[in-house]
């Protein structure tokens, strides 16, 4: 299926490193970026948010690097969005997920696929959370909230939150520009939904 739209045929000087940058760490065409080379303002903003987006260190905990992960698979998968699932799963090894995680993650949060993992109670609530913010309308349940509040602290839900709705962003853009999959995930590990 065709995108939307095509690329512009000329790209606004600014925006070229960013988009060789992006080329250059993903060894990967920028297509999302290409076709915000349509709307310049766009882009910046599109590029500072990405500039900004949380690492392992702000959620200043041990297992940062993977409750991100699972926060960014999972607001894929329930987004439904094919470059942002094949884009974010392929970073699971990186992140100390298991095959079986990343397979439970894929699914959607899917509780029953979850519960057999038997996920740590952070890890579990971050699936829970990028779930529910994820999901439209959006609906955070009391009783996730509080959970969320005994283990995670207010920095943390705030990095978590941003994380996901960064996720949702890309999501909502690639799907309505009818963005495919770019091959960052081996499916060989398993099949991406």
């Amino acid at each position: 299926m065709p995108t939307l739209v095509d690329p512009p045929a000329w790209t606004p000087l600014l925006l070229r490193p960013a988009l060789a940058l992006a080329r250059r760490q993903t060894g990967k065409d920028p297509l999302p970026g290409r076709l915000l080379a349509h709307f310049p303002k766009g882009a910046f903003g599109a590029g500072v948010l990405e500039l900004c987006a949380a690492d392992a260190r702000d959620l200043e905990s041990d297992d940062g690097a993977r409750l991100l992960a699972i926060a960014r698979i999972t607001a894929s998968a329930v987004a439904g969005c094919p470059f942002c699932v094949d884009m974010n799963a392929a970073t699971w090894q990186r992140a100390g997920l298991s095959r079986d995680e990343l397979v439970a993650l894929l699914g959607r949060g899917d509780d029953a696929a979850l519960a057999a993992l038997g996920l740590e109670p952070r890890a579990a609530l971050t699936v829970r959370y990028a779930a529910a913010l994820s999901a439209t309308p959006v609906s955070l349940a009391d009783d996730l909230a509080a959970a969320l509040r005994q283990h995670f602290t207010e920095r943390q839900l705030v990095v978590l939150a941003t994380t996901i709705a960064q996720v949702n962003f890309w999501a909502r853009f690639n799907q309505g520009m009818g963005i495919p999959a770019a091959g960052f995930f081996d499916d060989s590990v398993c099949k991406l939904p």
